[in-house]
């Protein structure tokens, strides 16, 4: 299961799996096509956003995990 940290740049998140960038603009980073944010790490975008790096990591975290989740899920069934 893939997995990020706020240390990982914005461009290393959305190139590991680019449906992360429907979290993160859901908590306020909107500016995710700014070339320039694709170079700032996790923690940095979300100190220029006022948002706790802590919980944006495990919101995409969670993401992850379920859309690994589900995608077990639907692979399991296919297989039956």
């Amino acid at each position: 299961m893939a997995q990020i940290n706020k240390s990982m740049t914005i461009g290393e998140i959305l190139n590991l799996d680019f449906d992360t960038a429907q979290v993160l603009m859901g908590m306020g980073m909107h500016c995710l096509g700014c070339p320039a944010s694709q170079g700032e790490s996790l923690e940095e975008a979300c100190m220029v956003h006022g948002l706790d790096a802590g919980i944006v990591e495990k919101a995409v975290n969670e993401y992850l995990a379920d859309k690994a989740k589900f995608e077990a899920e639907i692979k399991d069934g296919a297989a039956e």
